[in-house]
């Protein structure tokens, strides 16, 4: 776990025993911890139904959220991101879940682990480590294909499965074609320090395919030679290195690997070699077996119809999440508070609107919802309903009112309030929103 996690460091007994053992919304059980950062740990889980194992990223999203340094819009991106990417050599989505303080990616598990640990224990062969190069440009050339580029591309974010293939993760830092600007380039700066590509040193703009392609050289060198080609205590010095194309390959590296290398890692962006190139090049060729992915008629996250649930990819882009502590404690102030029910939206609007009309309130029918005004617009108040599942639905409450006016107040608090609480929601046995 590295971008949206933060480093990684060991976790306490006390906290392993807390969280191990735990049962998400009856669905998937929690075992070890895979990895543990500031804002987030990687589980192993397995599903109650099938037995199957999965991998889940749990984000702590307030903590994350107030302190800035994951933003709301960095975790709806990559979602919508991992969404997008089917491949043998990447690691996929299954589902996204989220209660009213965290959010949930249910991951495949890959029981290889991180490719960086393997290369603890020795570089590796120019036979194995063009495998691995191989199975990583087949994932590159995917996603660039879905107008994604990773920009974070690292030995660890590349996890190997039970039969020892690679499967590229983490796309927290990734980007989007719709990102790139009208000079074509991308602008961001990102990516760690020994990875990145020289032109985004230069802060000019980028392209994002071929800054992936130098980072992906690096990590051929790194897999042959055991170490870094650009390294350096000073980060100045190490960024002049970068920016210069200064490296040595060791005495055991091949020629043709060398040729290769000096291709791949090229400072000038407009000469480095494409991905394209680099599928056409003789080195790469030897023992290639081209991999074919499923096409996105074929995949599906959610495995449902077209009915437009609202997931949790839609419920983080509420700032505050699914929460009814305003509407519980404090109904005076409250602007925008949001519940779930599992009533039929026809129950919740018949219900509202019933209400509505016995205290002679202009009522509004949207597609959307409803909206309700008192006389001279002093009492406002609209409610959206959102399908979540089958079962449940979001409902948003947005109410604008003038606190000195007794009456508009006693319409809230005494009529529409208790109808809506009538309407929450809860778990068996708890009084916790299940979202």
């Amino acid at each position: 776990m590295n971008s949206s996690g933060a480093d990684e460091y060991s976790p306490s007994t006390a906290t392993k025993k807390e969280e191990m053992g735990t049962t998400l919304f009856g669905k998937y059980k929690l075992d070890k911890i895979l990895g543990y950062g500031a804002f987030a740990k990687v589980y192993h889980a397995r599903d109650i139904k099938t037995g199957q194992s999965v991998a889940i990223k749990v984000i702590n999203k307030t903590k994350s959220l107030k302190t800035g340094f994951i933003p709301n819009a960095v975790i709806k991106r990559e979602i919508s991101i991992m969404r997008r990417l089917n491949h043998p050599h990447i690691v996929r989505l299954f589902e996204v879940l989220a209660t009213t303080t965290k959010i949930y990616f249910v991951m495949e598990y890959a029981q290889g682990g991180e490719l960086f640990s393997k290369l603890t224990k020795g570089r590796f062969s120019e036979d194995l480590s063009r495998r691995y190069f191989q199975q990583l440009i087949t994932a590159v050339r995917f996603y660039h294909s879905r107008g994604v580029y990773h920009r974070d591309l690292k030995p660890e974010n590349l996890l190997l499965d039970e039969n020892w293939n690679l499967k590229v993760t983490d796309f927290g830092l990734s980007a989007v074609k719709e990102e790139i600007k009208s000079d074509g380039l991308l602008h961001t700066l990102c990516g760690t320090p020994a990875y990145v590509a020289p032109e985004i040193l230069s802060k000019k703009g980028y392209d994002g395919a071929k800054a992936d392609v130098w980072s992906c050289g690096v990590i051929l060198f790194v897999l042959n030679a055991g170490y870094l080609p650009f390294n350096d205590r000073n980060l100045m010095n190490m960024y002049r290195k970068i920016y210069n194309g200064e490296f040595k390959c060791p005495r055991w590296m091949s020629s043709e690997m060398k040729r290769f290398l000096s291709r791949v890692l090229d400072p000038n962006p407009v000469s480095r070699i494409t991905v394209d190139e680099i599928m056409n090049d003789p080195w790469f060729k030897i023992g290639y077996n081209e991999v074919k992915s499923i096409s996105e008629e074929e995949f599906d996250i959610h495995g449902e119809d077209d009915i437009p649930y609202l997931n949790a990819f839609n419920l983080i882009s509420f700032s505050s999440g699914v929460d009814i502590s305003g509407l519980l404690n404090q109904p005076e102030t409250v602007s925008s508070e949001r519940f779930v029910s599992a009533e039929a939206t026809e129950v919740i609007l018949a219900r509202i609107v019933e209400v509505a009309e016995v205290e002679k309130l202009i009522v509004t029918k949207k597609e959307w919802g409803v909206k309700l005004k008192g006389e001279n617009s002093n009492f406002v108040v609209a409610l959206e309903v959102h399908i979540l599942t089958k079962e449940l639905v979001v409902v948003e409450v947005k109410r604008r009112q003038s606190i000195d006016e007794c009456c508009s107040q006693k319409i809230w608090k005494d009529k529409i309030r208790p109808e809506l609480l009538k309407l929450v929601y809860l778990s068996e046995g708890s009084k916790k929103i299940i979202c």
